[in-house]
């Protein structure tokens, strides 16, 4: 392919999905950076440009669907969608202290978010020669990690809104990826890992691992060959399990 391949990232004014946007740049992709503020957006697609990236701001609330409907009618083609944009919800409280209306927020971004932009960029993707979808996900969306014993996740506080959203999310992707195979589209989730950003600020615990470290499998996931998996889902050390 000769022709310069066009990837949208959504919440990617910083963290994770800053660094996903510039690795795809790098790999000599044209990238539509996703911010719900349009501002700092254009800030970070600006930062993105002067290390040599083609790299453009896109308002993109995905929660929003006059704003999806008008990023998508500005495209005219996209190879790459990441979903990358997330909330983590109110930490450390068990399921029985839970609100549904903190749940159902939670829901509308990290999963109906990704409905609603999927569904909208499909149309292009399913004219790209060689479409990915990656959906960003969670080691904390894993059943086996929570359920495992040995795992450090089983002795982690119970939760009813991240860890849950992102196991739906995980089920989702699946569901994509089933759909889209005949289309010859590539559906996966990622699990960047617990990443020093802003995201992750309040956790009660020190992390190492950067947003550059996160933003690898993705990046990987994005750019797979013809012969690559779908409907799976992917830490740096391979398959994790559902």
């Amino acid at each position: 392919m000769t022709e310069t391949r066009t990837a949208l990232v959504t919440g990617a004014n910083k963290g994770i999905g800053y660094e996903v946007a510039a690795g795809l740049a790098r790999e000599g992709m044209t990238v539509l950076l996703g911010s719900r503020d349009r501002e700092r957006g254009a800030e970070a697609a600006a930062r993105l440009r002067a290390a040599g990236g083609d790299v453009r701001p896109v308002v993109l609330d995905v929660t929003d669907p006059a704003t999806i409907e008008a990023a998508a009618a500005a495209l005219t083609r996209l190879d790459v969608l990441v979903n990358n944009a997330g909330i983590s919800g109110t930490a450390w409280v068990p399921p029985s202290a839970t609100s549904p209306r903190t749940v159902w927020e939670v829901f509308e971004t990290n999963v109906i978010g990704v409905l609603m932009v999927t569904n909208a960029m499909l149309p292009m993707l399913r004219r790209s020669p060689a479409a990915r979808i990656v959906n960003v996900s969670s080691g904390v969306g894993s059943l086996a990690h929570h359920t495992d014993p040995a795992h450090y996740m089983s002795g982690l506080p119970p939760m009813a809104t991240y860890p849950v959203s992102k196991t739906a999310l995980n089920s989702l992707t699946v569901q994509y990826a089933k759909e889209l195979r005949k289309d010859g589209i590539l559906v996966n989730a990622a699990a960047p890992g617990a990443c020093a950003t802003d995201f992750s600020k309040d956790l009660p615990y020190k992390i190492t691992r950067t947003a550059a470290d996160g933003a690898a499998i993705i990046i990987r996931l994005a750019t797979l060959g013809p012969d690559g998996p779908t409907g799976g889902f992917y830490d740096d050390e391979g398959i994790v399990p559902w």
